[in-house]
């Protein structure tokens, strides 16, 4: 039987494998083709520069959000970029109201409207070149302004019409251009996107960024873009100046020495300096003397010179406190308007140099919490012109809590960054009408309040005062008709203290927890509890002043006091390491 052998099939099953190899090679050139064509083979296509607006402002080499507007060949900034900008520590106030523009820095204070050519530099006539201006709901604030009152650099560049800014400090890298044929500014960093143009070889760009391989550059007309960093080579950096004062403040303090400062209650009837006796180590007074009286910023006066003369006799500072009265109404309305904290201004600079004071200390109180930002333009407004008076600049505040009306209203950190003291009220940790008795300022709690300040607020240890009590509370808890027990107290100084010990024949126990001597007594049927304030009990927070490098202390108030105290207070100041 004969077989037969069909072969024509496998020549078939060759052709198939080598068209198939065909195929693949042919894709993998095509692959490798359009691989080079994409990576090595540069676009040639010239995009013209885009932009949002006629005069885009350019920070740090990004377009913002806002516009310039030009006029005279003068630049008008928004005020949301600058506001944006500057961030927190934002410098200009502006009110609707009046269209009032206030510009403040550690020493100057500007206060101009829009449409006008005049303003008042802290409080001397000043010349505007142009004019700041509303324009579609957006204020626009001469570029010039910024740039005296807070280093502000503007380049404006006319023939593109591009604003760049840069703030005073800001360190910047320049590069030089490198190719022959100039090195294309593309419009992302991608050889194949478009270029907007070539930037000739030898000319000098800012550069931005740097990300894959490019550097992101502004060239000198403004324009931005992105250049191959092989095609740019770096030259150098350059530093925007810093803006200097001409004479900065140098708030008062004794060389090598804390500040010692006690308040003077000052109530319905003047002090008499002779029933002061001597309290030795102390460098500053603050008497109670000021106090606004209503929403149009009118502050009473119950300065007196004779106790003012009897302070500096004896070498102290005289800061003059000055309160809102606790009234929450009137504040709102007295720091509301440029006009009337102006008024508030004017009446204080004119008080201390009538009394010839060396301080203002402000102390507001039960305060809205809506009247923060309110209360910190007040501070920003006030003490520039107080130290171009050579005033020291200080503030009460609590410690924080979270309390609205005691607590909350304020901004401890922008008020840190304005002020030169900041005086930490450390009691009232169990205040008058607590359910609660205990101490009015144990001592882990007035160290934990110095701690939240100094880290979460960052106000600097060398501005902060801890401000210690020289009063107690006597306690009374006493069991009402239905078994529970009504807690009730009244303050008492320390010599107060002292005569009650000795009248019950009182030992005092010391309780650790809170850090300071403790009694307890019958008395009617209710049981009496003094934690006291002593030596010991100050000396303790002396040691906390020196351990976080306060400032100094503050105490209030005198009336309080024991004879001996002061001595006990310079002696634990003094100490040395």
């Amino acid at each position: 039987m004969e077989t037969t052998i069909n072969r024509t099939p496998r020549r078939k099953r060759r052709r198939g494998l080598g068209f198939l190899f065909f195929l693949f090679m042919l894709s993998a050139i095509a692959v490798i083709g359009w691989y080079g064509y994409m990576n090595y083979i540069p676009s040639s296509e010239k995009q013209d520069p885009s932009y949002t607006f006629a005069n885009p402002v350019l920070i740090d080499g990004k377009q913002a959000e806002y516009g310039a507007i030009i006029e005279n060949e003068g630049v008008k900034l928004p005020l949301p970029l600058l506001e944006s900008l500057f961030g927190e520590d934002n410098p200009i106030h502006y009110e609707e109201k009046t269209g009032t523009v206030v510009l403040t820095s550690s020493s100057k204070v500007l206060r101009f409207k829009t449409e006008a050519l005049t303003g008042l530099m802290n409080q001397a006539p000043f010349q505007l070149s142009i004019a700041a201006e509303v324009s579609d709901g957006v204020v626009y604030i001469p570029a010039s302004l910024l740039t005296e009152m807070f280093g502000l650099q503007t380049s404006y560049q006319a023939d593109t019409g591009i604003v760049s800014l840069s703030k005073e400090g800001d360190i910047i890298t320049l590069g030089t251009a490198l190719p022959a044929k100039g090195a294309p500014l593309r419009t992302a960093p991608s050889i194949r996107e478009p270029y907007m143009l070539k930037i000739p070889a030898g000319e000098s760009v800012k550069i931005w960024d740097e990300q894959d391989g490019w550097y992101l550059a502004q060239n000198n007309a403004g324009h931005v873009g992105y250049i191959r960093k092989q095609e740019i080579k770096i030259s150098g950096t350059e530093q925007v100046p810093e803006l200097k004062e001409e004479q900065p403040f140098v708030a008062w303090k004794v060389m090598g020495q804390k500040i010692n400062m006690t308040w003077e209650a000052v109530y319905q009837r003047r002090i008499d300096p002779a029933s002061i006796g001597e309290m030795p180590g102390l460098n500053v007074v603050s008497p109670t003397w000021f106090e606004l009286v209503d929403g149009t910023g009118k502050i009473k006066g119950k300065a007196d010179p004779a106790y003012v003369k009897w302070a500096h006799d004896r070498g102290y500072q005289v800061w003059a406190l000055f309160s809102n009265g606790f009234e929450p109404d009137q504040t709102t309305e007295a720091l509301a308007t440029v006009e009337t904290r102006f008024h508030m201004i004017q009446q204080l600079l004119a008080f201390a140099e009538l009394y010839q004071l060396q301080g203002i200390n402000i102390d507001f109180e039960n305060v809205y919490t809506k009247d923060k930002e309110n209360l910190v333009q007040f501070v920003r407004e006030l003490t520039p012109l107080l130290h171009e008076q050579g005033l020291v600049v200080s503030i009460d505040v609590t410690p924080k809590s979270n309390s609205e009306m005691w607590s909350v209203f304020l901004d401890r950190k922008a008020l840190g960054s304005v002020v030169d003291y900041m005086m930490v009220m450390a009691y009232d940790e169990h205040w008058a009408s607590s359910p609660k008795s205990g101490s009015v300022a144990s001592l882990p709690w007035t160290e934990h309040s110095i701690k939240r300040i100094l880290e979460e607020d960052g106000v600097p240890a060398d501005k902060l005062v801890l401000s210690m009590p020289l009063y107690t509370r006597i306690w009374t808890e006493k069991k009402n008709e239905s078994g529970a027990v009504k807690v009730s107290s009244k303050a008492i100084g320390m010599e107060r203290v002292k005569t009650i010990i000795a009248e019950k024949n009182l030992t005092p126990v010391l309780d650790e927890a809170a850090g300071q001597h403790y009694v307890e007594y019958k008395e009617d049927d209710a049981l009496m509890r003094i934690w006291i304030e002593d030596d010991y009990s100050i000396k303790a927070r002396i040691d906390l002043v020196r351990k976080y490098d306060l400032a100094g202390v503050a105490t209030w108030q005198r009336a309080f006091q024991t004879p001996s105290i002061w001595t006990t207070i310079d002696e634990a100041l003094s100490k040395k390491p």
